[in-house]
C-alpha cells in the first residue's frame, strides 16, 4: 500500500506563495508521472500540474508562469511551488502519481491539502 506525505498547504493572503510537497513511501517500482490536481468547492478535480521521470513539465495555463512544479526521483518527492496567489487558487490540492507501486500500474492519489487564499 502507498502512503503519501503531503505538506506545505494553508492559509495565505493574495499576491503570497506556497510550497507543497508531497513523497510517497511504499514498494514503488517506478514512477512515470508525478503532479498536483486540485479541487474548488462545487467543482470538478482539475490538472494543476505534472512532471515526468524525465522532468518534462505540464502546466495548466491558468497558473503558469505563477506556480513551477519539480520533483526529486530518488526521494519520490513532487514539490508545487505557488507564488502570486489568487483567491480563484483556493482548493483541495491532491498529489497524483501514475506508475508501478506495489506491483500494480495505476492512478494513485494522496489525501489532499488545504490551500486557502483569502485576504
Amino acid at each position: 500500500q502507498v502512503q503519501f506525505v503531503e505538506s506545505g498547504g494553508g492559509l495565505v493572503q493574495p499576491g503570497g506563495s506556497l510550497r507543497l510537497s508531497c513523497a510517497a513511501t511504499a514498494s514503488i517500482f517506478s514512477i512515470y508521472t508525478m503532479g498536483w490536481y486540485r479541487q474548488a468547492p462545487g467543482k470538478q478535480r482539475e490538472l494543476v500540474a505534472d512532471i515526468t521521470s524525465g522532468g518534462r513539465t505540464n502546466v495548466v495555463d491558468s497558473v503558469k508562469g505563477r506556480f513551477t512544479i519539480s520533483r526529486d526521483n530518488a526521494k519520490n518527492t513532487v514539490y508545487l511551488q505557488m507564488n502570486s496567489l489568487k483567491p480563484e487558487d483556493t482548493a483541495v490540492y491532491l498529489c497524483h502519481i501514475y506508475g508501478v507501486i506495489t506491483g500494480r500500474l495505476g492512478d494513485y492519489w494522496g489525501q489532499g491539502t488545504e490551500v486557502t487564499v483569502s485576504s
